[in-house]
């Protein structure tokens, strides 16, 4: 008998004797028998590409718990980091949700025509800081980029950006009541 056909006997006499036993541990932490087996299966592909451990240099046992246990450490993790995702996910749509009602709610009438929306907007747009206005509107208005708006004014584009973000949030709050409108009109 050959090397091969003896790694396949002792390989198989493994498979026989702790599948059932390695799969029940995994399920224990898992909870879930399809993904036990998987992770098994994996630990006992990885066994038969062990050679070392096969021909009886490395304690069968140990490896197999400690390779099946390690599985199971990096599935639970991995479940864990997508169960808070899906849970942050969750959060902002939660977020969204209740702004959209509260400026559906705040909704005001009175700002249904456009010189008022024209003027509430020019009046949000005068409250923002002087640079950050001066930004704003070199791009918003005038429709520059902010590569050139940096540029002409000597700051780094970093600046140009940190500004605008600064006014979309300064106009976020001021123009929120009219948000239901300028979707309409936007759309």
């Amino acid at each position: 008998m050959d090397r091969n056909d003896q790694l396949t006997i002792s390989f198989k006499a493994i498979y026989v004797s702790y599948y059932a036993r390695m799969k029940r541990f995994a399920e224990a932490y898992i909870m879930s028998e399809a993904d036990a087996e998987n992770i098994v299966q994996d630990v006992f592909l990885d066994l038969w590409e062990r050679q070392d451990v096969l021909e009886g240099r490395i304690n069968k046992t140990g490896w197999l718990l400690t390779s099946v246990k390690n599985r199971c450490v990096d599935f639970l993790r991995h479940k864990m980091v997508e169960q808070r995702s899906a849970e942050q996910l969750q959060e902002e749509y939660t977020r969204t949700l209740q702004m959209k009602f509260e400026s559906l709610e705040a909704f005001d009438e009175e700002y249904v025509a456009e010189r008022d929306i024209e003027s509430v907007v020019s009046k949000a747009i005068q409250t923002l800081p002087e640079k950050c206005r001066l930004i704003f509107i070199k791009s918003k208005i005038e429709g520059k980029k902010q590569k050139d708006i940096a540029e002409e004014l000597g700051l780094s584009l970093n600046t140009i950006e940190t500004q605008m973000g600064i006014a979309y949030k300064k106009l976020k709050i001021a123009l929120e009541k009219l948000l239901p409108v300028l979707l309409f009109l936007l759309a």
